[in-house]
């Protein structure tokens, strides 16, 4: 088919005729087009100018507004489109476009101030926007707050656009607030624990948390209205709800203002006499160590007699509370006290135990040692009692034998 100039015009509506509505059409889009690009560089080259100046803020409002108002073009062009009065439509896709157009007004407007929020708190932690970076919790629940107001206003006026009554909707959550409150007790339980986690702010995102009333311990990851992230120290998350926070002690080692060293260590009691200039030195290192807080009590006594040792302790706090440079400046502490005490010709004591060992077999050879004792003493006995009684036998018998040479001499005397 060969198109003519005087074919082409009535499309265009440069004749008695009007324009085409497929034309209108693409124009519209045309524009859309050209004018979504238009301010998308318009409002890139704004951002960079924006940049340099220290105010924050117009540089958030810029990026918040971006991406919606390219939205907002393009939902304008497709209603303008649609409701072309002699374009060819559904009436009820008319419809349907002029409904969403409102709905999506409506969520586009709610998506920048959504994103406005974020920036804002973006700034504000950042501390871009202030001298001091604000914290991190409070900044981050103002802005669940904020948020959470503009998501209920939005899907109230997007109900009322709908033709919902808010009254009724309103009135719904009044009496069917009282069966959720009883069906989801835990579920508030926790998001009022979140609200008072928030408010109170006994621990922050970045904080380091223990509970003795339970096994929790470790550093938090986020705090949400339901529940907080803990990542513990083997690098595994832990999900604590937030109600549990009012019913259990929590401790919170992240604010503490030094770390306390208190150590005890013994010498042998044969170094018993350097005891006490032991002690005296090494009170003396800690009160001039650059580590140590000599505002806080510190103290360096001998403290009791041990089962192979006499034992003194070591207590001071050290200026930093950071877990690793607190270890490094315990190991110089305990270097330098081993070092005094070498000086000294001490030694640490270690552990020590005498044992007294039982050998059966040398207690029966000392019993047969014995007996054999009593029994060569006995058989001496018995021979020198036999050697007695030999000798008193022979003693008697030459008594009898002088007895009767003498009454033989007597009777020869008397015959003559």
């Amino acid at each position: 088919m060969n198109w003519t100039w005087e074919d082409i015009q009535p499309y265009f509506g440069l004749g008695d005729e009007p324009m085409h509505w497929i034309v209108k059409i693409f124009i519209i889009v045309l524009a859309t087009v050209t004018l979504n690009f238009c301010i998308n560089k318009v409002l890139l080259r704004l951002d960079d100018k924006l940049k340099q100046t220290k105010n924050p803020w117009d540089n958030m409002f810029v990026e918040a507004a971006r991406l919606p108002l390219r939205v907002l073009i393009w939902l304008i062009g497709i209603s303008v489109a649609v409701e072309i009065p002699d374009a060819e439509f559904d009436e009820n896709l008319t419809t349907f476009m002029l409904t969403a157009r409102e709905v999506g007004v409506v969520a586009i407007i709610s998506w920048f101030l959504l994103r406005c929020v974020k920036g804002i708190e973006k700034a504000l932690t950042a501390g871009h926007a202030t001298k001091k970076p604000v914290d991190y919790t409070t900044a981050n629940a103002i802005s669940k707050l904020l948020r959470a107001a503009v998501f209920i206003t939005a899907a109230l006026v997007i109900l009322q656009t709908l033709g919902f009554s808010i009254s009724g909707v309103l009135a719904f959550g009044g009496v069917g607030g009282i069966a959720v409150g009883f069906a989801a007790r835990d579920l508030l339980a926790n998001l009022f624990g979140g609200l008072v986690v928030h408010l109170d702010r006994p621990f922050s995102v970045g904080d380091w948390i223990r509970s003795p009333d339970q096994n929790i311990e470790g550093t938090v990851e986020n705090i949400g209205w339901r529940q907080t992230r803990i990542r513990t120290f083997d690098m595994r998350p832990l999900y604590v709800p937030n109600a549990t926070f009012s019913t259990i002690s929590v401790e919170n080692p992240s604010r503490m203002t030094h770390r306390r060293i208190n150590e005890t260590i013994g010498v042998r009691y044969q170094d018993f006499s350097k005891l006490q200039e032991i002690v005296a030195d090494i009170k003396e290192m800690i009160g001039n160590h650059d580590e140590i807080d000599t505002d806080q009590i510190y103290m360096v006594n001998f403290n009791d007699f041990g089962a192979s040792s006499l034992d003194f302790f070591i207590y001071c706090h050290t200026k930093t509370v950071n877990w690793a440079k607190f270890h490094d400046v315990k190991q110089d502490i305990l270097f330098q006290a081993m070092n005094i005490i070498e000086q000294h010709d001490a030694e640490v004591a270690f552990p020590t135990r005498t044992l007294h060992l039982f050998n059966e077999n040398q207690e029966q050879a000392e019993q047969n040692d014995e007996a054999q004792k009593e029994q060569s003493a006995e058989a001496a006995r018995e021979a020198s009692k036999n050697r007695k009684q030999s000798t008193a036998k022979k003693s008697h018998q030459y008594g009898n034998e002088n007895h009767e040479d003498a009454s033989g001499d007597g009777e020869g005397d008397g015959g003559t």
